[in-house]
């Protein structure tokens, strides 16, 4: 198969940390690192291994239909946790330690507990409860991790057309808080709002100007 071929998510990884003894093995992801406004969201999810639900993979490889569908597929047939980082947690710890914070907290917030944990990327949190291994491009190579990369966008995208309800004026619905044309026109037209990362350089520069022009 080319390099390049796009990957389709499997039970290789949960498979293989069953013959090495454990018993629920839980996958880890997040949604919204890269946006200047809103939460980062991680989910964690144990499938059960005799109900996956069918076409789970990397979220972005999914509509926003699908994405739903297998999100109430998901919550039916596995265990689920999710956890939130909020802007304000984000400017006090960084991207990066609010991420793994929030992973974390997933993981310890499961019903069932884990005893093995993949994680998508290449960091792993601090003192989690089990075994973990991270894996870079993990949710389109476990399906666990493809199952929780689902529960985070979808649960993301839903607080996004909240703040949309709250702010409509940024246009959050469409671009999800990242750096489109559209939201850094708004930040330079309104400056920034209550959801909006104030530790990321873009919206700092916003507000900067737009206390300047006062």
């Amino acid at each position: 198969m080319p390099a390049d071929s796009p990957t389709v998510p499997d039970f290789a990884f949960e498979r293989a940390a069953l013959r090495r003894g454990a018993t629920r093995v839980c996958g880890v992801d997040e949604a919204g690192r890269g946006p200047l406004a809103g939460p980062v969201v991680v989910s964690a999810v144990i499938l059960n291994p005799r109900r996956i639900p069918p076409g789970l993979n990397d979220s972005k490889q999914l509509s926003a239909e699908t994405r739903e569908t297998l999100y109430e597929r998901i919550l039916a047939t596995a265990t689920v946790s999710i956890a939130v980082a909020p802007p304000a947690l984000i400017a006090e710890l960084n991207i990066l330690q609010a991420t793994l914070w929030a992973m974390r907290q997933a993981v310890l917030r499961l019903g069932r507990a884990a005893d093995h944990v993949l994680v998508d990327g290449n960091r792993l949190p601090r003192d989690l409860p089990c075994p973990a291994e991270a894996i870079v491009g993990g949710d389109g190579r476990s399906v666990s991790i493809a199952a929780a990369s689902i529960v985070a966008k979808v649960t993301r995208d839903r607080m996004c057309a909240v703040m949309h309800a709250e702010e409509p004026h940024y246009g959050f619905l469409s671009h999800k808080g990242y750096a489109a044309p559209a939201h850094l026109a708004a930040l330079d037209e309104h400056g920034p709002g209550r959801h909006h990362r104030m530790d990321f350089a873009p919206c700092a520069e916003a507000l900067r100007l737009r206390s300047a022009a006062a």
